[in-house]
């Protein structure tokens, strides 16, 4: 993985981030090289991944485009470019179930 999948990665498990999974999607859409898609316990818990996968990021100098779903607090998606950041509550990550949508992409990373 590069640094900056490992700094998401570090950023959901400092945050207790669970089930974190990182998709390799090169070639097969236009939307991102990679998809990195975990569960926030909470609502606060979901904010906390968010703010600190941003912090992580920010230290890179990693400019994010976009944030969409955070203050609805049920899943929130950060896009930085290439790597798209999707955090969940449980029962919403049930609901889009991006891995199966995504199964023929190598899984570079499961926690």
């Amino acid at each position: 993985m590069n640094d900056k999948l490992k700094a998401i990665v570090e950023g959901i498990e400092s945050k207790k981030g669970k089930d974190a999974v990182v998709l390799d999607l090169a070639g097969k859409n236009s939307v991102a090289e990679y998809f990195v898609i975990c569960t926030g316990s909470s609502e606060p818990n979901l904010k906390a991944i968010v703010d600190e996968v941003e912090d992580k990021m920010e230290g890179l100098k990693e400019t994010r485009l976009r944030i969409e779903g955070y203050n609805e607090g049920k899943w929130a998606i950060l896009d930085y470019g290439d790597i798209m950041v999707h955090v969940f509550l449980e029962e919403t990550r049930k609901f889009y179930n991006l891995e199966n949508l995504w199964n023929q992409s190598e899984i570079l990373y499961r926690g």
